[in-house]
């Protein structure tokens, strides 16, 4: 049985981030659709660019968001970790 006693915070961030990148990416391809479907139909152009900037600006975003969330999680594991005891993992 191994113990995870610290995380490096900056590589759980950077892992957190490329997690945010794709999750991003997936969330804005769906808007882009839903806002070109809507955009179309409704006759809103300004929704239609809106759709398809969301696929370059939600990843950005959720990459940021990703890096900082995951650097204050590897931060507080490291903390936690520290005073009750890391995670438990079984290797071979």
């Amino acid at each position: 049985m191994s113990i995870i006693k610290s995380v490096d915070i900056i590589s759980w961030a950077k892992i957190q981030a490329l997690f945010g990148i794709v999750f991003g990416l997936f969330y804005g391809v769906l808007f882009a659709i839903m806002g070109s479907v809507i955009g179309f139909s409704k006759g809103m152009p300004g929704l239609e660019a809106f759709g398809f900037m969301t696929i370059i600006i939600f990843p950005i975003t959720f990459a940021i968001m990703g890096f900082i969330c995951g650097a204050i999680m590897a931060f507080l594991y490291n903390v936690f970790a520290s005073k009750i005891g890391g995670i438990r993992i079984e290797l071979e």
